[in-house]
């Protein structure tokens, strides 16, 4: 099968890649995959044919699934192999999703780049070289993360399977054509510690990401109702149609958000170990004592949304917690309610703490996009995203955060204070959206290698 495969690499090099077709590749989710979405939906903007290949468990925003450039190439997500010692499943796993990538890859049209998220980079990025090899098209690697430093949460950083990650990464995005990475940390880090040389490309908010309309807010409040108990209105009037939050009058129609409704706090994540949700759930713990304490602040619903391997987990400690001021629910939301939310709500949440300390969290892009203020916990580059007292705030621990949440609701609803005074700078702070600095920084790539 390898002299099989070598003969079949020497003849496809004497062909150079296909005109248009892009394969945008992820060996992940591609429903939680907005950047690779977004690459896809900017390159069938300017006309090319894209293949964007990855695992289809929960479905793709609607722009993607409605452009007639762009066809789903599902790559089967690997289930069952939990025979034998972990290492044995661990290498087991590499080796089956080998095959399966590379039987992908060479199944579609012939591709002119191969753009390639990375982390999962094992072993995704050596099976897409060699199919880069086999069409002779040219790979792209876009850094979102080292997927050495997120194996470290789990094993430690000097774990032998740690160690083998990082030279896998190190050789083998080094075979790339183009780099694209997220911050200008990382950019410095591929050049110091890889030799590799990449461009900056920041993560930006989808045009979808913006402010709400209040009446589109209580339309999704009441659909939220029929599942979630914290958005059903706490009185029911006979002549208002009623949410937790907001009101429609019977008669004109008209949307209002009446006194004395609960905050809305929100927070997104992968429910993974670099998000650690307990620091949260101790700063609502204070938060519930400052109002039995006399403060006057407003009930607070926490929603939390995103799947992930520690949901349950924390979905325990949740049910756990005995508030009388403060609900929490978990949902998962269909792709075109999550903007809607976060355009709705009144403050967010990042608990992201980056493996590496070289990455952003891109739920406080789509945060920002919507104008919405944001308390986020502190790693090496946050300051690249979140700048502290302007658009949101920084915090280190739990009690920390309580006293944020605390002087940022005060006397809630009000228009005085920080938190009017941080969406009002996220209105006026006028930033590129993806559209612009894509074609800014990735399209003259694209032209310079073709």
């Amino acid at each position: 099968a390898v002299v099989a495969l070598l003969f079949l690499l020497l003849w496809r090099l004497r062909r150079g890649g296909g005109a248009g077709l892009v394969c945008v590749a992820v060996l992940g989710d591609l429903g939680r995959s907005p950047r690779m979405q977004y690459h896809a939906l900017a390159l069938a903007r300017h006309g090319r044919e894209v293949a964007l290949l990855g695992y289809l468990q929960n479905r793709p925003h609607r722009d993607v699934l409605h452009s007639e450039n762009i066809r789903l190439v599902p790559v089967a997500e690997l289930r069952g192999l939990r025979v034998g010692p972990k290492l044995c499943q661990y290498i087991l796993k590499v080796l089956v999703q080998s095959v399966q990538l590379l039987y992908t890859l060479l199944r579609i049209d012939q591709p002119c780049y191969i753009l390639l998220q990375n982390p999962p980079g094992l072993p995704s990025i050596a099976v897409a070289w060699v199919a880069g090899l086999f069409w002779g098209s040219k790979l792209i690697i876009d850094w979102h993360n080292y997927g050495y430093t997120i194996m470290s949460l789990s094993h430690g950083r000097n774990h032998p399977l740690v160690q083998i990650a990082k030279w896998y990464e190190k050789l083998f995005g080094r075979l790339s054509d183009c780099n694209l990475c997220v911050t200008d940390a990382m950019k410095e880090d591929l050049w110091v510690n890889f030799k590799i040389k990449a461009v900056t490309l920041y993560d930006k908010p989808a045009s979808y990401f913006k402010e709400t309309p209040l009446d589109l807010q209580h339309n999704l409040y009441m659909k939220l109702a029929k599942d979630y108990e914290p958005f059903k209105p706490r009185a029911v009037n006979p002549s208002a149609e009623r949410s937790a939050f907001t009101e429609r009058d019977g008669r004109s129609g008209n949307v209002v958000k009446p006194r004395g409704r609960p905050a809305l706090l929100i927070s997104s994540t992968s429910w993974t170990e670099d998000e650690d949700f307990s620091v949260l759930l101790r700063a609502l713990e204070d938060y519930e004592r400052f109002i039995e304490e006399g403060a006057k602040l407003p009930a607070l619903v926490c929603v939390i949304t995103g799947k992930g391997p520690l949901k349950d987990y924390y979905n325990g400690l949740i049910r756990k917690l005995h508030f009388k001021h403060i609900q929490i629910c978990t949902p998962w939301l269909e792709a075109e309610d999550y903007p809607l939310l976060l355009g709705s709500a009144d403050l967010g949440v990042c608990l992201h703490k980056s493996s590496s300390g070289l990455d952003l969290p891109m739920k406080v892009v789509d945060m920002f996009g919507c104008c919405l203020p944001v308390c986020a916990i502190y790693f090496e580059c946050l300051h690249e995203l979140v700048k502290h007292d302007e658009n949101g705030l920084i915090f280190r621990d739990s009690k920390e955060l309580a006293e944020q949440l605390k002087m940022l609701f005060l006397e809630f609803p009000s228009l005085e204070g920080k938190l009017h005074s941080f969406r009002q700078n996220l209105r006026e702070s006028r930033q590129l959206c993806w559209d612009e600095s894509w074609d800014q920084i990735v399209l003259p790539l694209l032209e310079a290698k073709e």
